[in-house]
């Protein structure tokens, strides 16, 4: 059960912009294997490209504020960006955030063909995205 570091979102107005300054100032090169099959114009339609650095994705993601209000659920994780984990199973992780009082989104596959996705806070607000690969 214990998550493991998948990738880094970062919310911004310019994809090709911070996707240039990925590329040729961090050196990192496009994600060309395990890319989410992103369910576009479902509730997000925005533009996204997927960076790495060969071992943790960067997924650059435009912003969309208005996402909680598409979708009616409480935790919006393209208004800011967040870090997300990667888990197993992801029902008994669940379970392990109720046992500590922790409230979250529930995604399912809202987002992402083939991932059930959470999101929840951190203690100082930061989004964290846990999810399972079927």
């Amino acid at each position: 059960m214990k998550p493991r570091l998948h990738h880094i979102n970062l919310s911004t107005k310019n994809v090709t912009q911070m996707k240039n300054f990925y590329k040729d100032i961090l050196l990192m090169e496009k994600e060309e294997t395990d890319i989410p099959k992103l369910e576009k114009g479902k509730f997000y339609s925005g533009e996204v490209e997927f960076m790495s650095d060969g071992s943790t994705q960067t997924h650059l993601a435009e912003v969309d504020n208005d996402l909680s209000f598409k979708t009616g659920l409480a935790i919006n994780p393209l208004e800011r960006g967040h870090i997300a984990f990667r888990v197993e199973n992801l029902d008994k992780f669940k379970d392990h955030l109720k046992t500590h009082g922790i409230y979250y989104a529930d995604w399912g596959e809202k987002a992402v063909s083939g991932w059930k996705q959470i999101f929840f806070h951190d203690p100082d607000g930061n989004i964290i995205e846990v999810h399972e690969k079927l």
